[in-house]
């Protein structure tokens, strides 16, 4: 079995061709049983964001498989499959798993370090497993990917830090007020950037967000696209910078619409009650001495963009770290990876070991008291796990294909596993059996006709 990726992202494919790839739009339960019916792998998960869309599968014959999943992806999406492919990048086994690995740890991602990404994997992996698409290999995988991303979370810098014009701002917000929840925000003028700033504060659980336009029609349809939020006048704004906790100002007047003299005659009434300004417009909103206003703090697009920048070089400097964090958990995948090799004569030694118990028992049952079979029955048991636990261990903890191939050799021979024998119940106790029934949570994907 091997793992198989094909998949686009930001880094091969323009937004419009990841636009028209993305199977979020009709959901990942119909995509997945789409590409489940063509047979093209045994398990499968979708991973697609506005940046990627990527398909994770197991499967046997790595060449049919990336054929069929990249025609699939071109064909499902009504695409001709010239202009997928030139997008497409595939790759196998554990640079697969690197790859996942990166990307549940923010480090594949347009803005490196973003947190989103995680839940989406996380999100991938859950829908796939509700429709009994990913089984025991996938769900190693992913469950493996996502110890990844929690542990690049809490034992790097990574993800810390506000990269972004907009989230700077609700950034220096908290820093002034702390908690935003029932603070109200003034919004001046309509445009995106003012917008996207609001949708920011919005998200922190701000109690109001006002938006003041000069055309009360274009604050009425930003308000709308904010969504819960509520136009207002230009004549209103002296009274709505009285309430105020937060302004954020973004008309793009060619001259400052707020002077220091007009601020401080609106902060007489607030009694030294803060009032934080975002300036994101190009000229200026407001004038720069209005900063030296008793209890005004006024930032400007300079001032965040250099919190940008700050944050961006502390992200980076963790990137090595993030990186050390995917190798070590590659490595460990690559060890269950490789142990599954060792699994069939692992279930052959044991099912030997139980049959030759059990006959001897049988032999021994007429010879023993009722009250002694149940006890030496535990006893005989207890012996034979001691005496597999080791071998167990040490057979699947060999990390070349070869040794495994020839331990197993070894072992077949030694114990006649190649004899057929009966297949007892399986104690819930069985050591080498424990991880493989948490991974199996999920019964992998059947295919019709397939056992």
């Amino acid at each position: 079995m091997h793992l198989l990726l094909v998949g686009i992202s930001h880094r091969t494919a323009p937004v419009d061709i990841r636009e028209r790839l993305d199977f979020q739009t009709r959901g990942l339960e119909d995509a997945l049983s789409a590409l489940n019916s063509r047979q093209a792998a045994s398990e499968a998960v979708i991973v697609s964001t506005c940046n990627r869309a990527e398909l994770y599968a197991a499967c046997e014959d790595v060449a049919a498989g990336r054929a069929a999943i990249a025609d699939f992806i071109s064909e499902y999406h009504g695409l001709d499959r010239s202009a997928v492919l030139p997008h497409i990048y595939d790759v196998t086994d554990l640079e697969a798993a690197r790859h996942l690995f990166r990307v549940a740890a923010g480090l594949d991602s347009l803005v490196v370090g973003e947190p989103q990404i995680l839940g989406q994997v996380k999100d991938a992996h859950t829908v796939a497993s509700a429709v009994r698409s990913s089984g025991t290999f996938l769900n190693r995988l992913f469950h493996s990917s996502f110890a990844v991303g929690k542990r690049v979370r809490t034992e790097t810098g990574l993800g810390s830090g506000a990269v972004s014009v907009s989230f700077a701002a609700v950034s220096l917000s908290k820093k002034i007020f702390g908690d935003l929840k029932g603070r109200n925000v003034l919004v001046l003028g309509a445009g995106e950037m003012g917008k996207l700033t609001a949708l920011h504060m919005k998200s922190q659980g701000v109690h109001q967000v006002t938006i003041v336009s000069r055309t009360i029609a274009h604050a009425a349809r930003t308000a709308e696209a904010i969504g819960g939020a509520s136009a207002a006048p230009w004549e209103e704004l002296d009274t709505l910078l009285g309430s105020a906790d937060i302004v954020i100002t973004a008309t793009g007047a060619a001259t400052a619409i707020l002077t220091k003299a007009h601020l401080e005659a609106v902060m007489r009434p607030r009694r030294n009650r803060p009032l934080f300004i975002i300036d994101i417009a190009m000229p200026r909103d407001v004038e720069a001495a209005a900063g030296d206003i008793e209890q005004v703090f006024l930032y400007n697009i300079d001032d965040l963009q250099a919190t940008v920048r700050e944050n961006l070089a502390r992200r980076a400097s963790e990137v090595s770290r993030a990186e050390a964090i995917v190798t070590e958990e590659v490595d460990k995948f690559g060890q269950w990876l490789r142990s599954r090799g060792a699994i069939p004569t692992v279930v052959a030694l044991r099912q030997r070991f139980e049959a030759i118990r059990k006959s001897e028992l049988e032999r021994l049952a007429a010879s023993l008291p009722p009250e002694a079979k149940g006890r030496v029955d535990d006893i005989t048991r207890l012996i034979v796990e001691k005496l597999l636990l080791t071998p167990t261990e040490q057979l699947k903890s060999v990390n070349d294909p070869e040794t495994v191939g020839t331990y197993s050799e070894a072992l077949t021979r030694l114990f006649g596993l190649e004899q057929k024998q009966p297949a007892p119940a399986a104690s819930p106790d069985q050591p080498e059996d424990r991880q493989e029934r948490r991974d199996r949570r999920v019964e992998p994907f059947v295919r019709p006709g397939k056992r």
